[in-house]
């Protein structure tokens, strides 16, 4: 029931809209061809629509792009020009009209009194809109201007508002426009103690600057006042600052997490250090950013269609990636086994090619991949903005590791790779192909890299040397966290990346990297294996 119980309410919600819609160009088309004692009852309904057109409608009319235009049958029309096409106001279709017809429309403009109205309407148009958001950051907007005219338009609406949230913005506005327009000080001191508490960054400023008055003028009272709101205030922000470093840090050690995986399983089954992984992030991104020409060109960017273009990619990243690495380990790597040092310039030769080849194929510049309409934006917890985007890549991350759990500890392949990791020579001896699971866990390892660079293409650029910012990183990741084990791997990845987020801001991002690296290393100097020391059974340990 629950899925027909939600179109229902949506297809609700959009009729309701189209009405209001609707019943704002008709009140235009009134206003237009109305007396100007009409005038005021046709504004107040106007006022209390929320439509956005009026906006628009009001600027085509500014600037003599509005039409009167009368019928064979005696009826007056309003048509908007928009380029050389004439649009009918209250149904919004193009009408066909031929050259002496053209030459019979009147310009419509109005009158210099009615444009001060309508410029007061449009500015708090948005506090009766249909949004929540909209309605709250339209209300920021007017408080923030100070101004005594929105001041009683905010007062107005708020009477009418059912949300409790709305009303809270509406407050802090408030609040924030009679710091300038408070008539007695008593009501300023309330202000200022209200603001504190709904910990106002926006007024900062403005208590700041009312605080440094009080000061000067010996005001001990309102100075008490403004220090306990500031004090508040900036609890508050703190606190929201070291939530968004957390945040910031698990989507960036999910990254790492996704990287460093592949790089556990392969550098703990084949002890081959690949510098040429990080090449195999640029891989994924790359196949996400053409996905999205492809899709573009195909179905046009304000398609439907367009939105998949990115989960279509993803499933197509991974099978790149490990097709790629498929024949590299068969073509290369399987002759770099237990050759660590061979392993480091052959694969960092490897890693010089590939940037060269994407800079070939899509340029030495970096391009920039779409996000699809379900990520864009941001929610608000506790104060804190977070955006779709990083909680999908944490989510992401989360799923896969669920992925991979499943396949090492569920599935005979994982068994295999288990059993090789431990013992080469005894799996073989068992009749279990060692080369052939070599071949899929490297490929395996290759596309995850490629999930990560998916994710990556949705918060930030995609370049040829992209790769390179995080194969150090996520070599760190698998020694802190011990090689081969995915559960280090994963602590390793969400401390080290939330350690780095949090030390950037106070030391800059190159102290903060280094200090990084300095506790990483004093980390394995206390133990070498890491957290989880890998445990062998093999007779060459």
């Amino acid at each position: 029931m629950k899925p027909v119980r939600s179109y229902l309410l949506a297809l609700i919600a959009t009729c309701a809209s189209a009405f209001g819609q609707s019943e704002s160009r008709l009140l235009l088309e009134r206003l237009a061809l109305a007396e100007s004692d009409a005038y005021p009852a046709i504004l107040e309904d106007l006022s209390n629509t929320g439509d956005s057109y009026i906006s628009e409608f009001v600027d085509a009319w500014r600037v003599g792009e509005v039409y009167s235009h009368e019928t064979e049958s005696g009826d007056k029309l309003i048509l908007v020009q928009v380029s050389e096409k004439f649009i009918r106001l209250t149904s919004g279709e193009t009408m066909t009209l031929s050259e002496e017809e053209k030459e019979s429309l009147e310009k419509n403009r109005p009158s210099r009194s009615l444009r001060r109205e309508l410029k007061r309407i449009t500015d708090t148009i948005d506090l009766s809109s249909p949004d929540a958001d909209t309605r709250i950051a339209a209300a920021l907007k007017l408080g923030l201007s100070q101004n005594l005219e929105y001041l009683k338009a905010l007062e107005k609406r708020i009477l009418l508002e059912e949300s409790s949230r709305v009303v809270r913005g509406f407050e802090e506005a408030i609040a924030i426009s009679l710091l300038a327009n408070a008539g007695d000080a008593s009501v300023l001191r309330d202000s200022i103690q209200r603001l504190g508490e709904l910990k106002s960054l926006p007024s900062r400023d403005g208590i700041a600057s009312i605080l440094k008055g009080a000061e000067e003028s010996g005001d001990a009272e309102l100075a008490r006042v403004c220090l306990t709101a500031l004090g508040k205030i900036d609890g508050h922000q703190k606190v929201v600052e070291n939530l968004g470093n957390l945040v910031r840090g698990f989507s960036l050690g999910s990254v790492l997490l996704i990287v460093a995986f592949g790089l556990a399983i392969t550098f703990g089954l084949m002890g081959v250090i690949n510098m040429a992984h990080g090449e195999f992030i640029a891989i994924g991104a790359y196949t996400c950013y053409q996905m999205n020409v492809v899709f573009e060109r195909l179905f046009g960017a304000q398609s439907a269609a367009y939105q998949w273009f990115f989960w279509v990619s993803l499933p197509l990243c991974f099978l790149v990636a490990a097709a790629v690495g498929f024949a590299l380990e068969k073509g290369l790597f399987r002759y770099l086994y237990k050759r660590p040092l061979e392993s480091l310039l052959a694969t960092w030769g490897l890693s010089m090619i590939f940037q060269q080849c994407f800079r070939l194929v899509f340029g030495a510049a970096n391009v920039q991949v779409d996000t699809p309409q379900l990520l864009i934006g941001n929610f608000d917890l506790g104060g804190v903005s977070l955006s779709y985007t990083r909680v999908f890549i944490v989510a992401f991350a989360g799923i896969v590791i669920l992925m991979t759990w499943i396949l090492l500890s569920k599935t005979n392949l994982g068994l295999y790779i288990r059993a090789v990791m431990q013992n080469r020579q005894m799996a073989s001896s068992l009749g279990i192909p060692v080369s052939r699971v070599n071949s899929i866990t490297f490929a395996y390892g290759c596309g995850l890299a490629a999930l990560a660079g998916a994710a990556l293409s949705q918060i930030g650029n995609v370049g040829p040397s992209m790769g390179q910012a995080y194969i150090v990183d996520s070599f760190m990741v698998v020694v802190v966290g011990g090689v081969g084990n995915l559960l280090g791997a994963g602590i390793s990845a969400m401390g080290i990346g939330t350690v780095d987020q949090f030390l950037q801001p106070m030391l800059g991002p190159v102290m903060g990297k280094i200090l990084v690296f300095f506790a990483i290393i004093l980390f394995l100097q206390w133990k070498p294996g890491g957290l989880f020391p890998a445990r062998s059974r093999s007779m060459e340990d």
